[in-house]
């Protein structure tokens, strides 16, 4: 695990031990304003309006609870990924006839698709929203700007489009080209702290999944490493002083659920063979990811392992002393200083949200602070 990062750089985020991964609950008021506006009831003016004052409480709110690298709260996207996804230049989203299907829950049915040649829009809304979130915090905290990681457009759908057709290795060099546009994009805003939020490991970790990719002709190996060459592209020669964070997600959805799987498989790629990512904020909350053991696998190396042990999913409070418990284990494998706490995922990667109250998820981000304090004061 290399990275360009530079020491300075690092350096400020050391003594940051706990994070949350990005997104929060939306209030009613703001639901409706989007709502009225996919209706037309509104004009864009007034829901972005809605918009801001909804994020300049929220930074307040993480102020409070001494959170120093905050986000918005992807307040202004329906979704984690597609609002995203879908401005890169011959991407489009479009209606399915079903939703995807969670453990537990289906979501709206919506999808993306590849229609041509990949590329960074200057006039992706992305600028914009982190130009805000940026001149509301400058100067107190860091902004921390959340996009999807690259490795959400190699999933069989969209690498198997009638554009690229068995072009894939053109396919890979646009996804990583526009990557680094975006990149560089926002770090001319001002952005010093990007996170890659992913499921396409979390995919690969599933042996389900890995089982069907394999009788239809795909060698999983391959597969995992055309997800280091487009993260690798994607990050390739990215400013010193840009810190990077990757989120491993097993699927976000009204407290439900995609994959299941430990980090066996994926880790000799993710651990061994990325370049440029500074920090990796790891689901490890229930069995579905497994034990500690492969994060063994960054020892002697300067990446860090944030673990997500407590819940976004569920109302209840986590056990102080269970998380003592866990933290004890995973020093087994990497010395605390290479370690940090987070939660598993965000509050709400869909405008829809978790089955998990207001109140709830503030008191979650006190106990992650309070035990922090424990491990690293």
């Amino acid at each position: 695990m290399q990275s360009n990062t530079s020491l300075k750089a690092k350096a400020q985020y050391a003594n940051n031990k706990v994070e949350h991964i990005g997104s929060f609950l939306r209030a009613l008021k703001l639901k409706k304003a989007r709502y009225d506006f996919a209706d037309r009831v509104i004009y864009e003016e007034t829901l972005r309006q809605v918009e801001d004052a909804e994020i300049d409480n929220l930074i307040d709110i993480q102020l409070d609870l001494d959170c120093t690298v905050m986000t918005d709260g992807d307040f202004r996207r329906t979704w984690w990924h597609f609002d995203f996804l879908e401005q890169l230049q011959d991407i489009e989203s479009y209606k399915v006839r079903d939703g995807l299907k969670y453990k537990d829950a289906i979501s709206k049915p919506t999808d993306i698709r590849v229609t041509g040649k990949i590329a960074w829009s200057e006039e992706h809304t992305s600028l914009i929203h982190y130009r805000y979130l940026h001149k509301a915090i400058e100067g107190f905290a860091t902004a921390k700007y959340c996009i999807p990681s690259p490795t959400m457009l190699l999933f069989p759908h969209l690498r198997n489009n009638r554009f690229y057709e068995d072009r894939l290795d053109e396919y890979i060099a646009d996804i990583g080209k526009a990557y680094q546009d975006a990149i560089q994009a926002l770090y001319q805003e001002g952005c010093r702290y990007l996170q890659l939020n992913d499921e396409f490991w979390a995919y690969l970790s599933d042996e389900e999944y890995r089982a069907s990719e394999i009788s239809s002709g795909m060698s999983t190996d391959d597969l995992a490493m055309l997800g280091v060459e487009i993260l690798n592209v994607a990050l390739k020669d990215k400013p010193k002083d840009l810190f990077v964070s990757f989120h491993i997600d097993r699927g976000n959805f009204s407290s439900s659920w995609l994959y299941q799987g430990n980090y066996d498989f994926v880790s000799e790629y993710i651990f061994k063979k990325l370049k440029n990512i500074d920090r990796f904020l790891l689901e490890f909350d229930t069995d579905r990811a497994g034990g500690f053991e492969p994060i063994s696998k960054l020892k002697n190396t300067e990446a860090e392992v944030f673990l997500g042990l407590i819940s976004s999913k569920k109302e209840y409070l986590e056990s102080e002393e269970d998380i003592f418990q866990r933290i004890d284990e995973a020093t087994q494998f990497l010395p605390i200083e290479q370690l940090g706490l987070c939660f598993q995922s965000g509050f709400a990667s869909t405008e829809e949200g978790n089955k998990i109250s207001y109140d709830t998820q503030w008191e979650k981000i006190k106990l992650m602070n309070k035990v922090a304090k424990k491990f690293w004061p």
